[in-house]
């Protein structure tokens, strides 16, 4: 009996420990660098989230884009820097780049023209990137806000270059990574006989010969995509004045927001700060169709 007694009054102090945290539970401020495209439609209900959660949410955006544009209804504040693309352009880029995906060709022929393409994505985005990091005006606006977290998409890498010089954690949300970087940032095992590699469309059950070109193209990657990354390396040098490498900047972020769903990726070592969030653009599109209707989004299996 005084055993039960004992552990009641435990758990007690325990409850009264934990409501008397939230005292001191506080909002912050949150700098966020999106990605053009469907990365910023996906990030975007989560900004709007945080912000009605009592945030004080910063969205820093080209001057051109395809969906971030300032004029929307939003209910945080957007900052916008210029860059020397109009839209058409940007439309005329990215049209080409998806098109390249529904073109039936060998898997060679494949992975050299998605590589131009991405060289071309990966130049605009280096501009881009480039833009607000020169934008002394806008660096010194940041650098006076003092944010407790960046927020972003770092296939852009603007997001861990400005949480480093900035001297925040950073979070970042996305759907993957090229060349497997993110793996390699998380220190994440991947062995290639195991987990199939971009463009091959290879499964986690892999025949020999399937394992084999699995390895080759993992070997690749070495080659291909260090000049991916090469000029955002030199620009991170010059903004930070230390030598860094992107594994290095990618390396910071403290979680890894991933829009991964286990039900459509093949199985694959992960690490702790990787938070699998796959359902949560299908949420929303769900509490659309079924405004005022909880027993059907109950029923539905996210």
């Amino acid at each position: 009996m005084a055993l039960q007694f004992l552990c009641f009054y435990q758990r007690t102090g325990i409850f009264f420990l934990l409501l008397s945290s939230l005292i001191f539970a506080e909002c912050g401020k949150i700098l966020v660098i999106p990605q053009d495209g469907s990365h910023w439609l996906s990030m975007r209900p989560v900004v709007g989230k945080l912000q009605q959660n009592g945030h004080d949410v910063v969205v820093v955006v080209p001057s051109s884009s395809l969906f971030m544009k300032t004029k929307e209804h939003q209910n945080y504040t957007v900052k916008v820097y210029p860059i020397p693309y109009t839209d058409e352009h940007l439309h005329v880029v990215l049209k080409s780049f998806v098109n390249e995906h529904f073109t039936e060709q060998s898997t060679l022929k494949i992975i050299i023209t998605m590589y131009q393409n991405i060289m071309e994505i990966f130049r605009f985005f280096f501009t881009t990137c480039q833009s607000l990091l020169h934008n002394e005006e806008m660096m010194q606006y940041l650098r006076k806000s003092k944010f407790d977290v960046v927020f972003t998409d770092p296939i852009l890498m603007c997001g861990p270059i400005l949480a480093d010089y900035l001297s925040v954690p950073s979070v970042y949300f996305l759907r993957g990574f090229p060349c497997g970087m993110d793996s390699k940032a998380t220190q994440c095992p991947s062995p290639p006989s195991y987990v199939p590699r971009l463009f091959l469309n290879n499964s986690d059950s892999m025949t020999f010969a399937q394992r084999v070109k699995n390895m080759l193209v993992n070997i690749l990657e070495l080659v291909y995509c260090q000049p991916l990354f090469t000029q955002f390396e030199e620009l991170a040098y010059e903004i930070l004045q230390k030598k860094v490498t992107a594994t290095d900047l990618l390396s910071h972020g403290s979680v890894w927001l991933m829009r991964y769903d286990f039900a459509f990726e093949f199985p694959r070592p992960t690490m702790p700060n990787m938070v699998f969030i796959g359902g949560i653009n299908l949420l929303s599109i769900l509490i659309k169709s079924y405004p005022g209707n909880p027993k059907v989004l109950s029923n539905k299996k996210i």
